[in-house]
Protein backbone atom coordinates (compact mmCIF):
# COMPACT_ATOMS: atom_id res chain seq x y z
CA UNK A 1 0.00 0.00 0.00
CA UNK A 2 1.57 3.37 -0.46
CA UNK A 3 1.77 6.84 1.64
CA UNK A 4 -0.91 8.34 0.50
CA UNK A 5 -3.23 5.10 1.06
CA UNK A 6 -1.64 4.24 4.34
CA UNK A 7 -2.30 8.19 5.32
CA UNK A 8 -5.96 8.01 4.25
CA UNK A 9 -6.83 4.71 6.54
CA UNK A 10 -5.12 6.42 9.11
CA UNK A 11 -7.01 9.83 9.44
CA UNK A 12 -10.00 7.62 8.41
CA UNK A 13 -9.79 5.24 11.34
CA UNK A 14 -8.21 7.97 13.63
CA UNK A 15 -11.87 10.04 13.05
CA UNK A 16 -14.19 6.73 13.13
CA UNK A 17 -12.46 6.12 16.67
CA UNK A 18 -12.85 9.68 17.96
CA UNK A 19 -15.15 9.54 21.12
CA UNK A 20 -15.64 13.61 20.87
CA UNK A 21 -16.79 13.17 17.00
CA UNK A 22 -18.72 10.21 17.75
CA UNK A 23 -22.24 11.83 17.78
CA UNK A 24 -21.18 14.53 15.78
CA UNK A 25 -22.10 13.09 12.34
CA UNK A 26 -21.74 16.39 10.61
CA UNK A 27 -18.69 17.94 12.37
CA UNK A 28 -16.84 14.56 11.41
CA UNK A 29 -18.11 14.74 7.80
CA UNK A 30 -17.21 18.51 7.53
CA UNK A 31 -14.01 17.79 8.18
CA UNK A 32 -13.07 14.87 6.25
CA UNK A 33 -14.46 16.26 3.68
CA UNK A 34 -12.58 19.84 4.02
CA UNK A 35 -9.13 17.56 4.61
CA UNK A 36 -9.80 15.66 0.97
CA UNK A 37 -10.65 19.02 -0.46
CA UNK A 38 -7.64 20.28 0.86
CA UNK A 39 -5.29 17.57 -0.41
CA UNK A 40 -6.91 17.56 -3.34
CA UNK A 41 -5.79 21.17 -3.92
CA UNK A 42 -2.18 20.41 -2.43
CA UNK A 43 -2.16 17.72 -4.94
CA UNK A 44 -2.88 20.15 -7.84
CA UNK A 45 -0.58 23.09 -6.71
CA UNK A 46 2.55 19.77 -6.13
CA UNK A 47 2.06 19.13 -9.41
CA UNK A 48 2.35 22.51 -11.17
CA UNK A 49 5.30 23.73 -8.97
CA UNK A 50 7.23 20.38 -9.43
CA UNK A 51 6.88 19.47 -5.63
CA UNK A 52 7.08 16.21 -3.89
CA UNK A 53 3.32 15.26 -4.69
CA UNK A 54 3.26 12.48 -2.59
CA UNK A 55 5.03 14.13 0.90
CA UNK A 56 2.34 17.49 0.61
CA UNK A 57 -0.99 15.62 -0.22
CA UNK A 58 0.42 13.75 2.89
CA UNK A 59 0.83 17.06 4.71
CA UNK A 60 -2.63 18.43 3.54
CA UNK A 61 -4.29 15.32 4.50
CA UNK A 62 -2.87 15.55 8.34
CA UNK A 63 -3.07 19.34 8.73
CA UNK A 64 -6.10 19.17 10.98
CA UNK A 65 -6.13 15.47 12.62
CA UNK A 66 -6.38 17.20 15.91
CA UNK A 67 -10.23 17.98 15.11
CA UNK A 68 -10.41 14.54 16.65
CA UNK A 69 -10.15 16.16 20.03
CA UNK A 70 -12.07 18.96 21.94
CA UNK A 71 -11.48 22.40 20.91
CA UNK A 72 -12.35 24.45 23.90
CA UNK A 73 -10.16 27.87 23.68
CA UNK A 74 -9.08 30.16 21.05
CA UNK A 75 -5.60 29.04 21.91
CA UNK A 76 -6.50 25.13 21.42
CA UNK A 77 -7.54 26.65 17.87
CA UNK A 78 -4.79 28.72 17.11
CA UNK A 79 -2.60 25.58 17.98
CA UNK A 80 -4.03 23.05 16.73
CA UNK A 81 -1.75 22.55 13.65
CA UNK A 82 0.96 21.84 15.97
CA UNK A 83 -1.19 19.54 17.94
CA UNK A 84 -1.84 18.15 14.48
CA UNK A 85 1.77 17.89 13.98
CA UNK A 86 2.63 16.19 17.36
CA UNK A 87 -0.50 13.52 17.09
CA UNK A 88 0.85 11.97 13.78
CA UNK A 89 4.70 12.44 13.94
CA UNK A 90 4.84 8.73 14.77
CA UNK A 91 2.81 7.81 11.93
CA UNK A 92 4.92 10.22 9.61
CA UNK A 93 8.00 8.79 10.77
CA UNK A 94 7.10 5.45 10.08
CA UNK A 95 6.50 5.80 6.50
CA UNK A 96 8.41 4.75 3.90
CA UNK A 97 9.71 8.19 2.20
CA UNK A 98 13.01 10.56 2.58
CA UNK A 99 13.36 11.62 5.89
CA UNK A 100 13.92 15.11 4.95
CA UNK A 101 10.40 15.13 3.35
CA UNK A 102 8.54 13.57 6.57
CA UNK A 103 9.86 16.99 8.72
CA UNK A 104 9.31 18.91 6.12
CA UNK A 105 5.82 18.28 5.76
CA UNK A 106 5.09 17.68 9.50
CA UNK A 107 6.83 20.99 9.46
CA UNK A 108 4.07 22.34 7.67
CA UNK A 109 1.20 20.71 9.48
CA UNK A 110 2.45 22.51 12.17
CA UNK A 111 2.87 26.03 11.12
CA UNK A 112 -0.45 25.98 8.91
CA UNK A 113 -2.47 27.78 11.10
CA UNK A 114 -0.44 30.90 13.35
CA UNK A 115 2.85 30.22 11.55
CA UNK A 116 4.38 29.34 14.62
CA UNK A 117 6.23 25.71 15.10
CA UNK A 118 7.47 24.06 18.28
CA UNK A 119 10.34 22.43 16.55
CA UNK A 120 12.42 23.55 13.74
CA UNK A 121 12.24 24.20 9.95
CA UNK A 122 12.34 25.45 7.27
CA UNK A 123 9.12 27.23 5.13
CA UNK A 124 9.71 25.60 2.11
CA UNK A 125 7.21 25.80 -0.63
CA UNK A 126 6.19 22.39 -0.07
CA UNK A 127 5.88 23.21 3.73
CA UNK A 128 3.83 26.60 2.67
CA UNK A 129 1.69 24.95 0.30
CA UNK A 130 -0.16 23.05 3.15
CA UNK A 131 -1.21 25.82 4.54
CA UNK A 132 -2.10 27.99 1.59
CA UNK A 133 -4.19 24.94 0.20
CA UNK A 134 -6.31 24.87 3.70
CA UNK A 135 -6.78 28.66 2.98
CA UNK A 136 -7.68 28.17 -0.90
CA UNK A 137 -10.31 25.80 0.16
CA UNK A 138 -12.07 27.93 3.52
CA UNK A 139 -12.49 30.68 0.95
CA UNK A 140 -14.41 28.13 -1.58
CA UNK A 141 -18.24 28.41 -2.90
CA UNK A 142 -18.81 26.14 0.55
CA UNK A 143 -17.58 28.44 3.04
CA UNK A 144 -19.25 31.02 0.75
CA UNK A 145 -22.60 29.14 1.42
CA UNK A 146 -22.22 28.61 5.03
CA UNK A 147 -21.25 32.53 5.94
CA UNK A 148 -24.61 33.36 4.20
CA UNK A 149 -25.98 30.60 6.14
CA UNK A 150 -24.74 31.56 9.43
CA UNK A 151 -25.21 35.42 8.88
CA UNK A 152 -28.99 35.29 8.97
CA UNK A 153 -28.84 37.53 5.87
CA UNK A 154 -33.13 37.58 5.50
CA UNK A 155 -34.01 38.33 9.15
CA UNK A 156 -31.69 41.73 8.42
CA UNK A 157 -33.30 45.24 7.72
CA UNK A 158 -32.15 46.61 4.28
CA UNK A 159 -29.67 49.27 5.65
CA UNK A 160 -28.09 46.02 7.67
CA UNK A 161 -27.79 43.80 4.56
CA UNK A 162 -26.34 47.02 2.55
CA UNK A 163 -23.96 47.01 5.68
CA UNK A 164 -23.08 43.27 6.04
CA UNK A 165 -22.47 43.18 2.14
CA UNK A 166 -20.48 46.65 1.78
CA UNK A 167 -18.34 44.65 4.31
CA UNK A 168 -17.90 41.52 3.08
CA UNK A 169 -16.58 43.20 -0.15
CA UNK A 170 -13.99 45.20 1.54
CA UNK A 171 -13.10 42.85 3.96
CA UNK A 172 -12.08 40.00 1.28
CA UNK A 173 -10.86 42.66 -1.72
CA UNK A 174 -7.64 43.35 1.91
CA UNK A 175 -6.88 39.59 1.50
CA UNK A 176 -6.04 40.26 -1.93
CA UNK A 177 -2.79 41.60 -0.15
CA UNK A 178 -1.79 38.56 0.86
CA UNK A 179 1.15 36.75 -1.56
CA UNK A 180 1.58 33.37 -1.36
CA UNK A 181 4.40 31.06 -1.89
CA UNK A 182 3.63 29.83 -5.66
CA UNK A 183 2.69 31.05 -8.77
CA UNK A 184 -0.20 28.47 -8.52
CA UNK A 185 -1.67 28.84 -5.04
CA UNK A 186 -1.49 32.75 -5.79
CA UNK A 187 -3.94 31.81 -8.89
CA UNK A 188 -6.21 29.36 -6.82
CA UNK A 189 -6.36 32.34 -4.31
CA UNK A 190 -7.12 34.87 -5.93
CA UNK A 191 -9.59 32.49 -8.21
CA UNK A 192 -11.86 32.21 -5.08
CA UNK A 193 -11.50 36.19 -3.71
CA UNK A 194 -12.49 37.61 -6.92
CA UNK A 195 -15.66 34.70 -7.11
CA UNK A 196 -16.54 35.85 -3.67
CA UNK A 197 -15.87 39.51 -4.03
CA UNK A 198 -18.25 39.43 -7.27
CA UNK A 199 -20.83 37.55 -5.61
CA UNK A 200 -20.95 39.91 -3.13
CA UNK A 201 -20.76 42.93 -5.25
CA UNK A 202 -23.13 41.88 -6.75
CA UNK A 203 -25.71 41.46 -4.33
CA UNK A 204 -24.71 44.29 -2.89
CA UNK A 205 -26.35 45.98 -6.43
CA UNK A 206 -29.26 43.75 -5.48
CA UNK A 207 -29.77 45.26 -2.10
CA UNK A 208 -29.50 48.82 -3.67
CA UNK A 209 -32.04 48.59 -5.95
CA UNK A 210 -34.91 47.92 -2.87
CA UNK A 211 -33.51 51.16 -1.58
CA UNK A 212 -36.82 53.66 -2.78
CA UNK A 213 -34.61 55.97 -1.57
CA UNK A 214 -32.38 56.12 -4.87
CA UNK A 215 -35.39 56.27 -6.77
Amino acid sequence: MDNVKKTIEYVLDLFDKSEFLKDKHLAKQYRLDHTFRVASIGKEIAIKENLNVEATVIGCLLHDISYIYKMVTKEDRKGHGRKSAEISREFVMGLDMDEHLKHELLFGVAIHVDDKSDFEGDRTILAETIGESDNIDRFDKYRLYEALADSNLDQMSLDEQLEYTTKKVNGITKLKDYVFKSKTSNKLWNDKLDYQIHYYEELLNQFRRSDYRDL
